[in-house]
């Protein structure tokens, strides 16, 4: 007798997984969100997203910036600042989040009916 199984994981070189793993990633989405509109520094995204530790939100950064998703500048002030934006590679993200974050309100409007 073959046993089928209906819960299969999907396929390591998937696409789709990969990029479902990465955008599920602690605060990600979160953190393109609120770098749509334009560069910001670490304090304004601490800021942002209250929640999150700056120790996470800076490993966050890191990966993202390692991924080609966002870029670092440093500028050249006193003391130095740190500006974080989206590069060309992230901002393909954002119809992805701009979705999410209608599907949520949508989902909060039901809520509370």
């Amino acid at each position: 007798m073959t046993v089928i199984r209906k819960n299969r994981m999907p396929h390591p070189m998937c696409p789709l997984s990969d990029c479902m793993a990465f955008i599920g990633g602690a605060w990600t989405p979160m953190i393109l969100w609120h770098l749509s509109p334009g560069p910001r520094r670490f304090s304004e995204l601490r800021a942002d997203i209250p929640l999150v530790s700056a120790k996470v939100l800076t490993e966050r950064l890191r990966e993202l910036e390692e991924r080609g998703i966002l870029s670092r500048a440093v500028m050249e002030t006193s003391p130095p600042a740190v500006e974080y934006a989206l590069t060309a590679l992230g901002r393909e993200f954002m119809p992805v989040i701009e979705a999410i974050a209608e599907v949520g309100q949508r989902l909060k409007g039901r809520a509370g009916a």
